[in-house]
């Protein structure tokens, strides 16, 4: 499954167009020619990140009724992005006559019936008036069906430019992550000559602190010894950062896996950024070696690009 940006841009036109009525020449006004109808719908999607699904409908006032259906298509396929659909509906019917069709003209009927049952000094329809109605309905009819198959247009080419960005941002990903990997095994080594030499430095002060003192007149030597070997223990332990290097090798193993495997993985990578920088604090709070200071810096540098890409992930 691919990895989706919540960046990304769409738009589809689609039209249909209405069949002219089946009417002989004769019949038709000279300056009335029968020709087509066309519908066109234009739909543009924009999206950009956000940290839920956040969508914002701009439609023409005769397609209103469409807004849950058009909510529904798009919440269907995306879970995050802040989404703007607008969406354009334009009628080209210079001298078209309409199609009636049985059911229109039935409830025509039955409306004019009503209505000269309650006035019966309203005079009858025209033929024109009822082209007109029947062509305003067949309108609305056809631009809710052209509407929202452009819709579906739109959102499956919203999902492959937002597939399209997501990859570029794995490719982005997976660098940093490699060139951590590699600041990791760079601090490896230097871990253990690190701690041994502070820890000679800190026998030596040691030492130093007790003969200022006195203490070595007053204690035996053998004890002091082991006191002293003990503190550098302890001080050791404090200052080793092996275990932040390994959960730091692990959290990126987990990321590498987490973009593989794609889906919608956006908040899971955020959490494991953080815990990155966490790791990588530690390691310049423990670093007692300039070589170790500087790795802890770059890596912070390479984990907030991660976030500021990590952000841009649905």
């Amino acid at each position: 499954m691919p990895v989706y940006s919540m960046t990304g841009y769409a738009s589809a036109t689609t039209g249909a167009a209405e069949a002219p009525l089946s009417t002989a020449a004769s019949d038709l006004p000279a300056t009335r020619p029968a020709t087509s109808t066309r519908t066109s719908v234009t739909v543009e999607l924009r999206s950009v990140n956000a940290r839920f699904l956040d969508l914002n409908l701009r439609l023409p006032d005769e397609l209103r009724a469409l807004e849950p259906s058009l909510r529904e298509l798009v919440t269907a396929s995306f879970r995050r992005g802040k989404i703007e659909l607008r969406l354009n509906a334009q009628t080209s019917s210079d001298t078209a006559w309409p199609q009636p069709q049985t059911d229109q003209l039935n409830r025509l009927s039955h409306l004019q019936s009503t209505i000269r049952g309650w006035l019966p000094t309203a005079r009858e329809l025209s033929v024109n008036e009822v082209l007109n109605w029947c062509k305003a309905g067949a309108v609305t009819d056809r631009l809710d069906e052209v509407a929202l198959d452009a819709t579906r247009q739109a959102v499956s080419g919203l999902q492959e430019a937002r597939a399209r960005e997501g990859q570029r941002l794995v490719d982005v990903l997976m660098d940093r992550v490699g060139r951590l990997r590699e600041l990791a095994a760079r601090a490896e080594p230097l871990v253990p000559a690190t701690v041994q030499r502070q820890q000679q430095k800190f026998l030596e002060r040691w030492q130093d602190a007790l003969e200022q003192t006195g203490a070595t007149q007053t204690v035996s030597r053998d004890a002091l010894q082991e006191r002293a070997l003990n503190e550098a223990a302890a001080f050791a332990i404090r200052i080793d950062v092996a275990e932040e290097l390994a959960r730091l090798r692990s959290h990126l193993d987990e990321m590498a896996r987490m973009l593989g495997v794609g889906g919608e993985v956006g908040k899971r990578l955020d959490f494991l950024i953080q815990e990155l920088l966490r790791e990588a604090n530690t390691l310049g709070s423990k670093a007692s070696s300039l070589e170790l200071t500087n790795i802890s810096l770059d890596m912070k540098v390479l984990i907030e690009q991660l976030r500021e890409q990590v952000q841009n992930i649905e």
